[in-house]
């Protein structure tokens, strides 16, 4: 096999993979949202830090300075706060807006490229987020309010972007620290739902098999990064910028055809006018020879920006590494 079709079947597996959360985080029901994300933070500690350890990149931690790991804090505190928040959504029948929200990112990290790096855009990217911003208007008439969850997994993914841009750490470093610094937290809460009959990883819902699921949280964290991570090292970016779309269309997919969630004429115009969108500025990537902001699957994907993986490069002609 190839290099190239490695890094193929590399990319395909990791964005399935995170397109079928929609399917496995309602599995781990009747646990709510917050005792999902403890487990998750504290599982995929275990997990990355088993991985660092027969790999012997333990040590590698130590090159990271005190600058970069406050903002891995950080940022874990804002991803953290988006898998909250998604989990959330996906459990509470809003699988259609969360797909929404992975949809408009690459929009909303343009634009605030232009708000806060004061980047320069170009005609196509100027007309792809105008479109958004319209879609999102219709989107907030359809609903009868702006689109809040979509629009939170949008914001809080491009914040964590924007932390991220500048961290020099391999994929495995990144979500350790991440997680590391969240897991006590993590405990806690799993610790006062215990205290108070609230979880499901003890008592009477602790069955053999909720509990197999819950402990999958942490290799389905990190199975899909690592994934992801071999795909980079082995396709183009413009490969990968394509590929980045399979996730929300498997979630949105899943939100109309199993998990039945409604979508009048309204709602599929404003949808069509965000992927009018994309591909306009996916055309424009391409004309010009730069990547998109390959943050629209998961959050889990900008932690690939050091070691053998590509950095994350602004859509913008005056941007720089």
């Amino acid at each position: 096999m190839t290099r190239a079709r490695r890094g193929l079947l590399s990319g395909v597996a990791a964005y399935v993979l995170w397109g079928l959360f929609p399917l496995y985080w309602p599995l781990l029901e009747p646990a709510g949202a917050l005792e999902i994300l403890a487990c998750r933070i504290v599982l995929s500690l275990v997990v990355v830090a088993l991985l660092l350890a027969v790999r012997r990149e333990l040590r590698g931690l130590r090159r990271l300075n005190r600058g970069t790991l406050l903002r891995l804090c950080l940022a874990g505190v804002i991803v953290a706060v988006n898998w909250g928040a998604y989990i959330w959504g996906v459990n509470n029948g809003h699988v259609v807006e969360t797909s929404l929200g992975y949809f408009i990112n690459p929009l909303l990290t343009v634009a605030l490229g232009v708000i806060l790096l004061h980047e320069r855009l170009r005609r196509l990217q100027w007309a792809a987020v105008a479109l958004g911003a319209v879609a999102v208007l219709i989107l907030s008439v359809d609903y009868g309010r702006p689109p809040w969850l979509a629009l939170f997994l949008a914001f809080s993914f491009a914040a964590y972007g924007l932390i991220k841009k500048r961290i020099r750490a391999s994929a495995p470093e990144g979500l350790f620290i991440e997680a590391a610094a969240l897991t006590v937290p993590a405990l806690i809460v799993l610790g006062v739902l215990a205290g108070t009959g609230g979880a499901t990883w003890v008592g009477p819902a602790a069955t053999p098999g909720h509990l197999l699921l819950l402990i999958a949280a942490g290799p389905a964290t990190a199975i899909p990064l690592l994934f992801f991570a071999a795909a980079a090292t082995r396709l183009p970016l413009s490969t990968l910028g394509l590929l980045q779309y399979v996730t929300p269309v498997m979630q949105f997919a899943i939100g109309v055809l199993v998990r039945h969630e409604p979508l009048p004429p309204a709602l599929l115009g404003g949808f069509a006018l965000v992927w009018l969108a994309l591909a306009l500025l996916t055309m424009d990537a391409a004309r010009h020879r730069t990547r998109m902001p390959s943050s629209v699957a998961h959050p889990e994907v900008l932690d690939v920006e050091g070691g053998a993986t590509p950095r994350y490069r602004s859509t913008s002609p005056s941007s720089s590494r």
